[in-house]
């Protein structure tokens, strides 16, 4: 699985970022999608997740404010995040059934 990544870049908090990641190759469906992110020096952590029947899970610190999507004909799975702190900065690492993983979008959040 090979991943095409877009969005990141640098905001301003209370701004708002679009992630997406399109997985191409040659594999079968996925049964979820979804996204964790890395702050320098400290572990991963789970951000959301998508099944490919549209439910969703969010970690508690996002899930107010960041809303995943996914379109399942282009294998591509999207993060709206919305009223960004600077808490959010971040490497944002999408991921198919946590087995395959993009390699990273950075997000800055500051003023």
């Amino acid at each position: 699985v090979q991943w095409v990544e877009s969005g990141g870049g640098s905001v301003q908090p209370g701004g708002s970022l679009r992630l997406s990641c399109e997985a191409t190759g040659s594999f079968f469906s996925f049964d979820d999608m979804g996204w964790d992110r890395q702050v320098p020096g400290k572990q991963r952590e789970f951000v959301a997740k998508i099944t490919r029947g549209g439910s969703t899970n969010y970690a508690d610190s996002v899930t107010t404010r960041f809303t995943i999507t996914r379109d399942n004909a282009r294998n591509t799975v999207f993060l709206e995040m919305n009223n960004l702190e600077p808490e959010d900065a971040a490497v944002y690492y999408c991921n198919a059934d946590r087995i395959h993983w993009g390699k990273g979008i950075v997000v800055n959040v500051s003023s």
